[in-house]
């Protein structure tokens, strides 16, 4: 069994993520976005790639989209509408609130303002979203009877969820963006430790640990503070949902501290709607946000408000959030165009930018100029700050993810080619799991669970049931002794986390495959068991043992053993390895030395076959049969060293020897 997963769109780059996974007889399509900055036929996901033929409906089981940002869900009005897939969509409930604006948005944008020719139309994206079944976190969602979904919460955005997916016994998760740390208004990801088969991961920041939130608000905020004391006008150009709140709410309270008047704006429309939801939907945020909602809705910002366009040059300082993020276009790309050239302003970048947007070059180095076609020009003055408010993850918080869920399996989409194979290096390395970072419209093909069904007789159920758990005294906690007023043990079961039975699976002609327990399987078999035993005839000096014996008790085992009774030499010996060895449990039981499977006793007989070669010259060698099995082969060397008055290595050398075997 295997998993194919075809990289549609972000591979090796952010942007149009797009990926198609099939397993177990099944296709998923996880979320269908667009390339900010493409404007040609490389805008969108090659569709052909699913079916040459644009039949999709028979190549594709369901469409899973993970959060409204438009390289997420920007395509799938025109594959729905356009290409004709006419299937079920699953997202969020938030996503299907909030995607239909951003696709509005987007719309009005290529089209009523740059006159480009329509892709989509606002009926296309009416008519998508009646094919959307919304979903709430951990809810599990059975596609059909083999097919079967969980969200699970990202952070990121409002309503931002990975995917669990599982056909039959194969498993997998595709994150979508995620963020692993909270910040003021989203919390962080949350997902259970789960079996899988494969992870797919963004790795936006693949190698890049962040500063603390802390520091870097504390940054921002002073930036800010001394452009706006200093005259200037900030831009800040970010998409109307996510970060636009978090810096409203941040400035906002900053702005209360510490009692200024000055100006914050934000552009209207899609961002007054944008906040008409957070309202509604504060469910989905984070815990403090929910905790402040019962005095005021954090929301209802004090010193934020909408912004006109004829006071793009009215004099003074002010700070405006215009969209799209990027500077891809838009009100924030006019908004630029004024603002640029004066050294008093300042353009804050507080996200990822993609490239060939206005705002990656900014963030690539700061430009004196930039062309934005043949006939525009733009002097660029001002000053260019770049803060880390992403909402994506840092490569810590992959790594964290990675660990957490240990996979058998790694692919890395949503980022830059070098700083991927760096990743995919790391990941590999430190955490010992096959990685994957392929480019667009290549396919990954990884192995999948295989199981096999079989029954299980009584005796070894029962048998597992017992080893699956233990007995241990357990002192009572503190608080039970001083609420109850008592002291003492309890005998506690515990069961451990995993237990590991051992068994044996027969495959009976014409019968199901079974696991037996050894001695069930010796009856079915009709035979007796066989063990190995390693053996020799180790020679030991009788002024050794007698040194022993010398001591506290030489006197009274004197009076009851007599030289040539076995079991003084026995006794000789028990006491040798007492004084000379560590081994406590040492016993001496019918004239024999037992020592777990070690077991020595006096050799009967003058020509042994075990005996490796030494002769008894004038009597003053007493030779000990000596056998024990594998497992306990280096307890065995250890005491034959002491017996021999020689080194491991020689021992081992001996006990090699053809003739120190005995079945």
């Amino acid at each position: 069994m295997s998993i194919e997963s075809l990289v549609l769109g972000a591979g090796q780059e952010v942007g149009k993520s797009c990926v198609l996974v099939r397993m177990g007889g099944k296709s998923i399509m996880f979320d269908c976005g667009m390339h900010m900055g493409y404007l040609d036929r490389r805008r969108y996901p090659d569709f052909s790639l699913i079916s040459p033929s644009g039949d999709f409906n028979s190549s594709i089981d369901c469409i899973i989209i993970t959060h409204f940002h438009l390289d997420h869900v920007g395509a799938l009005p025109y594959f729905t509408e356009v290409c004709g897939y006419h299937g079920p969509i699953y997202m969020t409930f938030p996503t299907k609130a909030l995607a239909p604006m951003m696709l509005e948005d987007y719309r009005k944008l290529m089209v009523e303002r740059r006159g480009e020719q329509e892709q989509f139309t606002s009926e296309h994206i009416t008519e998508c979203m009646k094919k959307v079944i919304a979903v709430d976190l951990k809810q599990v969602v059975q596609v059909d009877k083999d097919l079967q979904i969980r969200a699970y919460y990202a952070g990121h955005v409002l309503g931002a969820a990975m995917f669990y997916a599982k056909v039959g016994e194969n498993t997998m998760v595709y994150t979508g963006d995620y963020n692993m740390t909270p910040d003021r208004h989203l919390g962080a990801a949350q997902i259970d430790r789960l079996q899988l088969d494969l992870l797919i991961t963004e790795s936006t920041y693949a190698t890049t640990i962040r500063d603390s939130k802390y520091a870097r608000e504390r940054e921002f905020l002073k930036a800010v503070h001394k452009c706006v004391a200093g005259g200037g006008k900030i831009l800040i150009p970010t998409f109307a949902l996510g970060r636009a709140q978090e810096l409203c709410i941040l400035l906002d309270d900053y702005w209360e501290r510490m009692n200024l008047k000055i100006p914050i704006y934000f552009s209207a429309g899609l961002t007054i709607q944008a906040n008409m939801y957070y309202k509604m939907l504060i469910g989905w945020t984070s815990q403090k946000i929910k905790d402040c909602q019962t005095t005021r809705n954090p929301f209802d910002f004090k010193h934020v408000c909408s912004f006109d366009r004829s006071l793009i040059n009215s004099p003074g300082p002010c700070v405006l959030f215009a969209t799209p993020g990027m500077i891809s276009g838009g009100f924030s790309l006019e908004v630029f165009k004024q603002w640029a050239p004066s050294e008093l302003n300042l353009v804050t970048l507080p996200g990822y930018c993609v490239a060939g947007t206005i705002g990656h070059k900014l963030m690539s180095g700061k430009p004196t100029r930039i062309d934005l076609d043949k006939d525009t020009c733009i002097d660029v003055r001002c000053q260019i700050h770049q803060l880390s408010f992403s909402p994506h993850t840092d490569a810590k918080g992959i790594m964290d993810l990675v660990e957490f869920l240990s996979p058998r399996h790694v692919i890395l989409v949503h980022g830059e080619k070098p700083k991927m194979a760096s990743l995919k290096g790391r990941i590999q390395s430190e955490l010992g799991i096959p990685c994957y970072d392929p480019a667009n419209n290549d396919t990954v093909v990884v192995s999948s669970t295989k199981t096999v069904k079989v029954d299980a007789s009584e005796t070894f159920i029962r048998t597992c049931l017992n080893d699956g758990f233990k007995c241990h005294n357990k002192q009572l906690e503190d608080s039970w002794t001083s609420s109850s007023g008592h002291s003492g043990s309890l005998n506690l079961i515990s069961s451990r986390d995993e237990v590991v039975a051992e068994g044996i699976m027969v495959m009976e002609k014409s019968k199901k495959a079974k696991i037996v327990l050894e001695n069930e399987y010796l009856h079915i078999v009709g035979t007796e068991k066989h063990e190995l035993q390693l053996s020799c005839c180790c020679p030991v000096s009788k002024g050794s043992l007698i040194q022993a014996m010398s001591g506290s008790d030489a006197s009274s085992a004197s009076e009851t053993l007599v030289s040539t009774d076995h079991r003084y030499w026995i006794h000789c010996l028990w006491l040798k390895l007492k004084k000379e060895s560590d081994f406590n449990n040492v016993q001496e039981v019918d004239n024999c030395l037992s020592l777990n499977s070690f077991k020595s006793h006096i050799c009967p007989v003058d020509n042994c076959p075990y005996r490796t070669g030494e002769c008894d010259e004038g009597g003053s060698i007493m030779f000990f049969c000596c056998s024990w099995s594998p497992i306990d082969e280096k307890i065995a060397w250890r005491v034959l060293s002491i017996m021999r008055e020689t080194s491991l290595s020689e021992v081992s050398e001996v006990c090699r020897s053809p003739t120190g075997l005995l079945i």
